[in-house]
């Protein structure tokens, strides 16, 4: 199949390259140079620009930052046309952002005027699943598109979830994020303490990992250095999910919330929590370095 792949950041690159070894024809585009070299490298094909990467596509997949971004690259923005009118009708557009559920019905609405197929599909499973293809997918939309993508998800996850019509695999999506930000501050938190108190972390993390305490974090993503060698805390906290995209997903939860009128009490102590953590600072970093504020001193 043809695909045009937008967004190659942490997440997007890994998800394009496996799309190109399972035999698929992908053009790439992204405003970061050496992210785009990293797909061509493994086969792809640059593309000058978003519109060039779109032309002949059967499908169109986008991983970018933020709600503005997706409706900016689709709708178009400062006098620009949109994406939409350069993708032929028929094709389907796959939008694997984390970005709020009503942009992703907005688009899809002009997108369905277009005579093209919409629906959001937000990932998780962070950079090691992107790069190995176990990602899950939440997917927004209708039966008959989700079939369509379903060959393609295959290809970049091993799990795929029909959340119900466009938006809701955002929604599915910001719950998952608000309850992985809100783990992760409680994890930092309990190792902090366990170590403070001068016990070795990686022998508290794997009692807690196999009692009540047990969560993703300590089983695959420990917060504190030396745990676990291939997480971020082990590289410096580079790469992963920076802590500004948590911060992001956190805010569209408690915006969610406030809509519909949910109480999310910990999902607001948790963005406050990662806030104080970027203002200092730390918002390039992997979201599990929160763990460093919370951390004894001296």
């Amino acid at each position: 199949m043809q695909i045009a792949f937008i967004g190659l950041g942490n997440m997007g690159a890994p998800m394009a390259i496996n799309l190109v070894k399972a035999g698929h024809s992908v053009k790439a585009f992204d405003l970061s140079q050496d992210a785009v070299a990293k797909v061509v490298a493994e086969g792809g094909q640059a593309a000058a620009s978003a519109q060039a990467a779109v032309q002949g596509a059967e499908a169109v997949v986008t991983m970018l930052p933020a709600s503005q971004h997706v409706e900016g690259l689709f709708l178009g923005r400062d006098g620009q046309p949109g994406l939409l009118s350069s993708i032929a009708k028929g094709a389907l557009v796959i939008d694997s952002s984390t970005i709020a559920a009503a942009t992703s019905q907005k688009v899809a609405k002009a997108a369905e005027a277009a005579g093209i197929a919409f629906i959001d599909a937000p990932v998780s499973g962070g950079t090691g699943g992107a790069i190995a293809g176990t990602l899950t997918f939440m997917v927004g939309g209708s039966n008959a598109d989700l079939e369509r993508a379903r060959p393609l998800l295959e290809k970049m996850g091993a799990n795929i979830f029909h959340a119900g019509s466009v938006g809701a695999g955002q929604t599915a999506k910001i719950c998952n994020n608000m309850l992985l930000g809100i783990l992760m501050a409680g994890t930092s938190e309990a190792i902090a303490l366990g170590v403070a108190n001068g016990l070795d972390p990686k022998v508290l993390s794997e009692i807690m990992r196999r009692s009540s305490g047990g969560n993703w974090a300590l089983e695959k993503y420990n917060p504190f250095p030396g745990v676990h060698e291939n997480a971020p805390a082990s590289k410096g906290y580079a790469g992963g999910f920076g802590t500004d995209l948590m911060l992001k997903d956190l805010g569209l939860a408690q915006e969610n919330a406030m809509a519909v009128k949910a109480a999310t009490p910990l999902g607001g102590l948790a963005r406050a929590i990662y806030a104080a953590h970027s203002i200092a600072g730390h918002g390039g970093e992997d979201f599990s370095g929160v763990i460093k504020m919370l951390q004894k001193k001296g």
